[in-house]
């Protein structure tokens, strides 16, 4: 069927509940965050909750529906949508859709791209260590910024960026957000051991810490009533761009691209997390919207795709490839995983 995003157009967000269930049995084992583990909590009504995936972990998996990671590009149906490539040594060595924190990645930054094209657009120049506005009397405009964004990795909209090491003040939200919850949760506690048979007692200076040794585990997963994967699109903060109709609609079905092919396809969250949609995704907002099928969707993106850069919004040629020239300090600040386990490690801001 043509893709038809009129039913959104007087809508300000597209809310997306979606049924999931284990792929094989009934334990499934959640995020985890340093000093906590699991993430349980009490919904309002009393059940008890359990948070199965966050939200910087669902913006990395998202990204990754589209890209081909051994080729280093956007997907055939995606192709001639702009993102930045790093090359280090003489190789592209990963890109703004893979590295965290996107276009102000530390790889990308530390190129002389960044500095004498991208912050330029921007309106920024680069004094000392610093980057000021080339007019100090003008307010940013946050129309222009997205437009500049917008040319070089749409994905950074969809996903959010902040360009914090442009003087800290052009952060964008993301335009899709996600997380996963499960309802009426009960604990699976289970168990293992580590064997060692060539050792299995310990010694002094051959303990568990040097990898000696029978170690037992505890192992926790968990049950749950209902699984439930949701989804907010931000239609409004897509026309505040003011990028015009046909960027829109691309921003619009590729975010709802995104999210078709996640649930269509396999949902390994973990090595103990394998779900899988249970039923039609659920539209609570607005109504009357189907989520469209993956191959409406890639039916419709290529012509969408060919209409933006018609229009002269993206860059061209799409892919800029940049050269990373040295390594930050360690101290710089800017920690790609923000404190958080490999579960939660997000490549980007809100």
């Amino acid at each position: 069927m043509p893709l038809d995003l009129a039913p959104l157009k007087d809508s300000s967000r597209l809310l997306i509940e979606a049924p999931l269930r284990p792929l094989q049995g009934t334990r499934f084992q959640p995020t985890g965050f340093p000093n906590l583990g699991p993430a349980r909590y009490s919904a309002p009504g009393g059940e008890e909750m359990l948070l199965v995936e966050s939200a910087q972990s669902m913006a990395n998996r998202l990204e990754a529906t589209c890209w081909d990671n051994v080729n280093q590009k956007y997907v055939t149906r995606l192709g001639g949508v702009p993102f930045v490539a790093v090359e280090m040594d003489g190789k592209v060595r990963t890109s703004s859709v893979e590295v965290a924190h996107r276009l102000n990645s530390v790889y990308i930054e530390e190129s002389d791209w960044f500095e004498k094209t991208f912050a330029r657009e921007l309106g920024f120049v680069k004094k000392g260590k610093k980057f000021e506005r080339q007019d100090q009397s003008a307010p940013v405009d946050f129309r222009d910024a997205a437009k500049v964004i917008f040319k070089y990795d749409p994905g950074s909209l969809v996903h959010g960026v902040f360009l914090e090491s442009i003087a800290g003040v052009i952060r964008f939200p993301r335009i899709l957000s996600s997380f996963i919850e499960a309802e009426e949760i009960n604990s699976a506690t289970s168990g293992g051991v580590k064997n060692d048979s060539l050792q299995p007692e310990k010694r002094e200076e051959k303990t568990a810490i040097e990898g000696y040794g029978n170690v037992p585990f505890v192992r926790e997963e968990f049950t749950a009533k209902k699984i439930v994967a949701y989804f907010n699109l931000d239609l409004a903060q897509i026309r505040g761009y003011g990028l015009g109709p046909a960027a829109s609609d691309f921003l619009t079905a590729f975010a709802l691209y995104k999210i078709r092919v996640l649930l269509d396809g396999d949902m390994r969250l973990r090595t103990a997390c394998d779900l899988k949609l249970d039923g039609e995704p659920e539209i609570t907002r607005p109504a009357g919207f189907k989520l469209p099928s993956a191959a409406d969707l890639e039916s419709a993106l290529p012509a969408l795709v060919s209409a933006v850069a018609k229009e002269g919004l993206f860059a061209d040629p799409p892919v800029t490839v940049v050269v990373y020239k040295k390594a930050k300090s360690k101290n710089s600040g800017k920690a790609e995983a923000s404190g958080a386990s490999d579960d939660d490690n997000d490549n980007g801001d809100e």
